[in-house]
C-alpha cells in the first residue's frame, strides 16, 4: 500500500503541497477539489466515499497522495501507509487565512474563530491517528521533501 493522507487544520499549506506534488508528477487529490467532497446538513465537510475507495483501490504501484480534513476520514485510514499531520501555530495559520489567495475559506472572522475552535478540539484527535507530524513553518520546499522522504522508505 503507497497511499499516502496529508491531514490538518486550514492553512497549514495541504492544498500548497498537493499542487507541488502534482507539478511534479505524483498522483495527489486535494478532497477540498469540486466532487470530492460534499456537506452534511449540519455543514461539516464529508468525502465522496465511494470516489475516494475507488481511488484507493485503484492505485496500485503508484503513490497516491490525498490531501484533507472531513468528519469521515477515520473510516479510510486502513488505506494510508501513513497518514500526516500537517501543523502550524495558530498565529500562523491565521496570517494564511488572511492572505492566502487559493481558496476564500479563512477570510471572514467567523471562519478564523471555526479554525481555532478546531485547533483546539480536532487537531488534538488528528495527532492521535497520525503516524507522523510535519511542522509547515518550514519553507514549503523543504515540508514536501520530507513527505516525499516518507513516502519513499521502504518501497
Amino acid at each position: 500500500m503507497r497511499n499516502i493522507l496529508l491531514t490538518g487544520m486550514s492553512g497549514t499549506g495541504k492544498s500548497s503541497v498537493i499542487g507541488i506534488l502534482q507539478e511534479r508528477g505524483y498522483r495527489a487529490v486535494d478532497m477540498d477539489e469540486p466532487g470530492w467532497s460534499v456537506h452534511d446538513a449540519d455543514g461539516h465537510q464529508l468525502w465522496c466515499e465511494d470516489r475516494l475507495q475507488e481511488d484507493l483501490t485503484n492505485s496500485g504501484e503508484t503513490i497516491l497522495f490525498v490531501s484533507g480534513c472531513a468528519e469521515n476520514q477515520g473510516k479510510f485510514y486502513s488505506e494510508f501507509r501513513h497518514i500526516i499531520l500537517l501543523s502550524a501555530p495558530a498565529e500562523v495559520l491565521i496570517e494564511r487565512l488572511t492572505h492566502r489567495t487559493n481558496n476564500p475559506y479563512g477570510k471572514r472572522p467567523e471562519e478564523r474563530a471555526e479554525v481555532l475552535h478546531y485547533l483546539e478540539t480536532v487537531e488534538p484527535l488528528l495527532r492521535g491517528g497520525a503516524t507522523h507530524e510535519i511542522d509547515t513553518t518550514q519553507p514549503l520546499e523543504q515540508v514536501v521533501e520530507m513527505i516525499l522522504t516518507l513516502a519513499l522508505e521502504e518501497m
